[in-house]
C-alpha cells in the first residue's frame, strides 16, 4: 500500500492488476466507483456510440439482478447509481449515505463483471438514447461543438459524437455490448476509487473481495493521434434566432509540460468567472453576446481550446476579431504581478469550491488515478501555479495556432 504525501490518499494494486485509490474524509456521505480507460475514441467505424450505449445498458440486468433490482439497490438507502462516458473514459459510480460501502462495491462489481444486456431492455434503452440524440440535434450549442470536433479531428475517432447515430445504435445487440465489456472492462484498464469516512483498509478489502473476478490481462491497442488539419472558417446557414460560433485550436494534451499554464491561461481568457477577458470585452463593455466562454479539453495525446459565443448574425465577425484581439493582448502585454496573483487565487478558489462536493471530489480522484496524474490538493495546486509567470501566460497565448471557426447562423 502506498500513501500519497499530498492529501492522505492511499493507493494499492490488487492481485489482478486493478488499481485502487481511496481518500478518507469526514463526511455523512460516501462516493465510490470504477473508472475505465475506454470511451468513444476506442470505437471502430461500425461501433460509433457503443461505449455510451453500454454505459446506459450496463444497468439493465446481471446474472443475479433484474433491471429494477439494480436501480433500487442504492435508491432504497437514499443513494444513487450513475454513469457517464467521455471520448476516452467511462465512469460507473454510486453516492450514498456513509455506511453503505459494501452495498456499493458489491453492486458495482456485479455490473462490470456479470451484466447480461437482455434484448428486451436493449430495445427500450435504444429509444432513450435516440431521444438523447434528438435533444442534442435540437440544441445548436451542443451541435456546433460536435460538428467543430468532427472537422478539427477529421478522420480520427476523437471526432465523432459520443452518442453515435440512430442508425448505429440500431445495430447494437447483447453480443456487441458484451464484446465491449470483455475487451475493455479488465482490471489493468480500470481504477476503483473511493472518497468517504470508511478506512482505506476496509476499502481495499472490499475491492479485493468483489473485484477479483475481473480479467487480469490487458487488452492493448494502438491509439492514433489525430493529424493536424489546415485552418478552416466554416459558416453553415441554419434557422436559428442567433448565430452560434465556436472557435478553437489544437493544444497539448494531459501530459504536456504546459498543461497547468494552459489551464490558467484558459481561465483568464474565458473561464467561468464574469471577470474573464472575453466576458468583459464582448458582453460587459459592448453587449454583443449573451454568453461567451472558453474551455479546455485535454486528451492523452492532444488537446483542444474551444471558445464559444452566441450573437446576432451581423456581429459574428466583430466578435471573432475581439476574441483574437484578447489573445493578442495576453501574448504581447504580460500581466502585472498583481493581476497574475489575482488570477491564480481565483483559479484555486474555483477548484476548491468544485472539489467541495463529495461526488466531484471522488470523480476527480478516479480520473487522476486512471490517468496517473497525481493528486494535487489546493495547497499543492497553489504551489504549481505560483511557478507560472506572466511570461509563461504570454508565451502560451503567443504559441496558439490561428483559431479555426464554425458558425451556425
Amino acid at each position: 500500500m502506498a500513501r500519497s504525501g499530498v492529501e492522505h490518499i492511499d493507493t494499492i494494486i490488487l492481485s489482478n492488476g486493478l488499481r485502487v485509490a481511496a481518500r478518507q474524509v469526514r463526511s455523512v456521505a460516501e462516493c465510490c466507483g470504477v473508472a475505465i480507460l475506454a470511451g468513444s475514441r476506442n470505437e471502430t467505424p461500425d461501433e460509433h456510440g457503443l461505449a455510451h450505449f453500454v454505459e446506459h445498458t450496463i444497468f439493465k440486468g446481471t446474472r443475479r439482478r433484474r433491471s429494477h433490482h439494480v436501480i433500487n439497490r442504492m435508491e432504497t438507502v437514499g443513494g444513487e447509481l450513475n454513469a457517464y462516458t467521455t471520448k476516452e473514459e467511462t465512469f460507473v459510480y454510486t453516492i450514498a449515505p456513509a455506511g453503505n460501502l459494501l452495498r456499493s462495491v458489491e453492486l458495482l462489481a456485479d455490473l462490470v463483471t456479470d451484466c447480461t444486456f437482455p434484448d428486451a431492455e436493449l430495445d427500450k434503452e435504444r429509444e432513450v438514447v435516440a431521444e438523447e440524440i434528438d435533444s442534442y440535434l435540437d440544441s445548436p450549442v451542443d451541435a456546433v461543438y460536435d460538428d467543430f470536433e468532427d472537422i478539427i479531428f477529421k478522420g480520427n475517432p476523437l471526432g465523432h459524437n459520443i452518442l453515435g447515430t440512430k442508425e448505429s445504435i440500431a445495430r447494437f445487440d447483447s453480443r456487441a455490448c458484451r464484446a465491449w465489456i470483455d475487451r475493455y472492462y479488465r482490471a489493468p484498464n480500470m481504477v476503483f476509487f473511493y472518497t468517504g469516512p470508511a478506512s482505506t483498509v476496509r476499502v481495499f478489502a472490499a475491492a479485493e473481495r468483489y473485484f477479483s473476478r475481473l480479467k487480469a490481462n490487458y487488452f492493448r491497442e494502438n491509439v492514433v493521434q489525430p493529424e493536424v488539419i489546415p485552418l478552416f472558417r466554416d459558416n453553415r446557414p441554419m434557422d436559428f434566432h442567433q448565430a452560434h460560433t465556436l472557435m478553437g485550436a489544437r493544444v497539448g494534451g494531459l501530459y504536456d509540460a504546459d498543461r497547468h499554464a494552459l489551464a490558467l491561461f484558459n481561465n483568464i481568457l474565458g473561464g467561468p468567472g464574469m471577470n474573464s477577458r472575453l466576458n468583459v470585452a464582448l458582453r460587459e463593455r459592448r453587449g454583443l453576446v449573451y454568453s461567451v466562454d472558453s474551455s479546455l479539453t485535454l486528451y492523452g495525446d492532444c488537446g483542444l481550446l474551444s471558445i464559444y459565443f452566441g450573437c446576432d448574425d451581423s456581429d459574428v465577425e466583430k466578435c471573432r476579431r475581439l476574441v483574437e484581439a484578447e489573445i493578442e493582448i495576453l501574448a504581447t502585454r504580460p500581466l502585472s504581478q498583481r493581476a497574475l496573483m489575482a488570477a491564480r487565487r481565483q483559479y484555486v478558489g474555483q477548484v476548491t469550491v468544485a472539489g467541495g462536493s463529495i461526488e466531484q471530489s471522488a470523480l476527480s480522484l478516479g480520473r487522476s488515478a486512471l490517468r496517473s496524474l497525481g493528486y494535487p490538493s489546493p495547497a499543492v495546486l497553489t504551489g504549481i501555479l505560483d511557478s507560472i509567470s506572466s511570461d509563461d501566460i504570454a508565451r502560451i497565448a503567443a504559441s496558439l495556432p490561428q483559431l479555426s471557426s464554425l458558425t451556425f447562423s
